[in-house]
């Protein structure tokens, strides 16, 4: 186990990661574990909402994921490293998607 972990570490030292780095792609792979067993317990059909075009919930979770990545690029470029409101506006966002899309 020791030589797993070490080689582990070595193969990724030239990431970044943080621990909130570690917890954010945690969360990510838990809604997607989540979505697939919802997809699976109760199967849904696409359904069209503003933008004419059918979507399931994993379009629907994929366009938010990519729209709040966005946001909050343009939040960094624009007011600066605090974002807080930036992820308030993120969770607006995606209300909106999953409500509308």
């Amino acid at each position: 186990m020791d030589d797993f972990s070490t080689r582990l570490t070595e193969n990724t030292a030239w990431m970044a990661w943080t621990w909130q780095t570690g917890v954010f792609f945690a969360l990510i792979a838990t809604v997607l574990i989540i979505f697939t067993v919802i997809a699976v317990w109760r199967p849904e059909r696409a359904r069209v909402g503003v933008l004419r075009i059918p979507t399931t919930r994993g379009d629907r979770l994929f366009i938010t994921l990519l729209g709040s990545a966005f946001i909050n690029l343009a939040w960094l470029a624009l007011v600066g490293p605090e974002l807080g409101w930036a992820l308030a506006l993120c969770l607006v966002y995606a209300l909106a998607v999953f409500r509308l899309v």
